[in-house]
């Protein structure tokens, strides 16, 4: 029976949301601790609604890395937006994301509204004040606060882990007592199938930067751990729209995907903790992106 003295377990969910290349998911895995969610500089990059899970005595955060805000161009990016609009609908908290490093533009002021219109409680983090100037940090946090009703502004750097115990204590306090939500020892809602197809797909991205990012998607095929033996079998296709893409992806000879595979799998084996046989072919599957079973087979 728990004393009356005691403090209640408090947990909640929290969205969090800005423009492309602000750092969410950076944030995210700083967090948790571990990397949950795949980084990039190439806007647009989230698809799925990745929770990532803070535990700590006490209290259970629950950070829901979402996509990006955009027009809806095809099926795919429609899906998306939809999973945006309803996630800001359920949670206890909304963080905004700013880059100190920019100046407070029309696509932060677009996220900001909806943000504030969403939610009575929102949060603000200016982020990646490592690459200002200190006395370039109060201007923008004065002019973040024009945004709206905000709880709190806490400056931070996700990349240098600083302020970040500021913004976890900031989320803790407003989100309300109640269970656990996850299991203790939990850092995603995503499947580890699901968690190595997004780093191979951060890989092809990285590696192929501007010239496809948007067409590519990866199906793990089979996943499997061997008998008697410490290794992960991992079958897995990127899927591309066109067959100039499949060439870029392959590379010259092959050394393209396999840099591909080699970088993925150094992070697959972390998240795993065992070795991993990595099979990776390439495939093109012509406007997949308006495809409903395409899209459904990949969780999209």
């Amino acid at each position: 029976m728990n004393n009356e003295n005691e403090p209640a377990f408090r947990s909640g969910f929290i969205a969090v949301v800005g423009r492309p290349n602000v750092g969410k998911s950076t944030i995210v895995n700083a967090l948790v601790g571990e990397k949950v969610a795949i980084v990039s500089r190439t806007p647009q990059t989230t698809r799925h609604r990745i929770a990532g899970v803070v535990n700590r005595p006490g209290y259970q955060l629950v950070l829901l890395d979402l996509p990006g805000f955009q027009k809806p161009r095809d099926l795919l990016t429609e899906r998306m937006q939809t999973a945006v609009n309803t996630t800001l609908q359920e949670v206890d908290i909304v963080l905004l994301v700013l880059n100190a490093a920019e100046k407070i533009g029309l696509g932060d002021r677009f996220v900001a509204e909806a943000a504030f219109t969403a939610s009575e409680q929102v949060i603000i983090a200016i982020n990646k004040i490592d690459l200002v100037r200190g006395p370039e940090v109060l201007p923008m946090m004065q002019e973040a606060s024009q945004l709206g009703e905000f709880q709190e502004i806490i400056p931070i750097s996700a990349l240098r882990n600083r302020g970040l115990d500021d913004l976890e204590k900031a989320m803790t306090r407003r989100v309300p007592a109640g269970p656990a939500y996850f299991p203790p020892g939990t850092v995603s809602d995503q499947p580890e199938r699901v968690i190595a197809g997004e780093l191979i797909r951060e890989k092809a991205i990285e590696l192929t930067r501007e010239e496809v990012p948007h067409a590519i998607a990866v199906d793990i095929v089979s996943m499997k751990k061997r008998r008697r033996r410490d290794i992960v079998d991992i079958e897995a296709v990127l899927i591309v729209e066109r067959d100039s893409q499949k060439g870029i992806i392959i590379g010259r000879r092959g050394q393209m995907v396999r840099e591909i595979g080699a970088r993925a799998r150094q992070e697959i084996e972390a998240l795993l903790g065992s070795r991993v046989f990595l099979d990776l072919t390439v495939k093109v599957r012509r406007k997949w992106r308006e495809d409903e079973r395409i899209l459904g087979d990949l969780g999209l």
